[in-house]
């Protein structure tokens, strides 16, 4: 084995908005700071974590610069395009005959797939 999967990582220029948001959308919580590198106990590593522990760590990377171009790399989720509209994501694409799930971007453009549970 060469490399296997850590973390997935997030650009955003409000970071703690996009991270707040995604903790909405998928479940998830804040990672805070467990005291053991000094004085910073219970502040925002800069990460979100699945409660249940299933999921993969996200950390969400501050940046100066907005989204410009299409994602090289992305996620895919289980989840409801409505719900996930009313909080803030856009509709990029459309399931079609041609592909079974929906294309969306978070608040600050970062697209991901929507499919549906089970199908």
């Amino acid at each position: 084995m060469v490399a296997r999967f850590k973390d997935l990582c997030l650009d955003a220029v409000d970071d703690r908005a996009l991270a707040e948001w995604w903790c909405i959308a998928m479940g998830y919580r804040l990672r805070l700071d467990t005291g053991s590198a000094g004085d910073c106990a219970g502040e925002w590593v800069g990460a979100i974590e699945d409660p249940s522990g299933e999921g993969p760590l996200i950390w969400i990377n501050k940046v100066p610069e907005v989204k410009a171009l299409k994602n090289r790399m992305h996620h895919d989720v289980y989840g409801d395009v409505q719900e996930l509209l009313s909080l803030g994501a856009k509709l990029v694409r459309a399931r079609d005959p041609e592909i079974q799930w929906d294309v969306m971007a978070d608040p600050e453009g970062n697209e991901f797939c929507v499919f549906t549970q089970g199908a």
